[in-house]
């Protein structure tokens, strides 16, 4: 544990001196977006650090320059005047990770658990990629976004999270997000109605919400799923 404690302060003190880095920082909300990119400032002082505030914007800088590190939130809009949503981000960010297999990410955001949606994407990016929720202090968010930069990965945070399959999810925000019905469900995914509600049952199955159970207490099943969903951070 201490060989990689010094590891790691290595990596920091190495790329701290860096002059020659290209950053992207991502997020919407301004005063966390000019904190953000203080810190990085007084910590590479020398390197090209530059601004997205949305979906829109942040593809068009990674598709035009070589970026060494992308900081990025997940609740942001997808254009200027637009909404900002989770699901945004977790769309875009699931396009990079295909798209840019190479390229380090730092995650920063309040919704870590919300990163569940893409874990198998995410366990097989090949570039850096770390997690920092934004309440950490300013020297353990620069720690993990000198591992990033280095290659290194640091996903302990979503290790223990519930994990469903692309249908599943698929299935919630329909349900959840939309309003559909199971019949408007099925014919969105192409399926019978028979299999969406055996996606129930898997759904509930995994986040142990259980006919049973809500029979004896009262409760009623879709909105005590929908609550567990919400709090798994598998919806918004």
């Amino acid at each position: 544990m201490v060989l990689i404690k010094l590891q790691e302060q290595q990596v920091y003190e190495d790329l701290s001196v860096n002059t020659e880095l290209n950053i992207l920082v991502v997020d919407d909300h301004q005063l966390i977006l000019t904190g953000t990119l203080d810190v990085l400032r007084r910590e590479y002082p020398q390197a090209d650090i530059i601004k997205a505030q949305t979906v829109k914007e942040t593809l068009s800088i990674i598709q035009s320059r070589q970026l060494d590190l992308v900081v990025m939130d997940l609740s942001i809009p997808n254009t200027l005047g637009e909404r900002a949503e989770i699901d945004s981000g977790i769309q875009l960010l699931q396009t990079l990770l295909k798209e840019y297999p190479d390229q380090n990410f730092l995650v920063q955001t309040s919704y870590v658990k919300a990163l569940i949606r893409i874990k198998h994407e995410i366990d097989n990016h090949q570039g850096g990629f770390a997690i920092a929720d934004k309440g950490l202090p300013e020297d353990e968010m620069l720690m993990r976004a000198n591992l990033t930069l280095s290659g290194a990965t640091h996903t302990k945070d979503i290790k223990t999270g519930i994990e469903l399959k692309p249908e599943w999810v698929d299935v919630l925000r329909f349900a959840f997000e939309e309003g559909l019905t199971d019949k408007e469900i099925a014919k969105r995914m192409y399926k019978s109605e028979r299999a969406v509600r055996t996606y129930w049952t898997k759904i509930q199955d995994v986040v142990e919400v259980y006919p049973e159970d809500c029979k004896q207490s009262g409760k009623n099943l879709r909105i005590q799923t929908e609550i567990r969903a919400r709090d798994e951070g598998l919806i918004d």
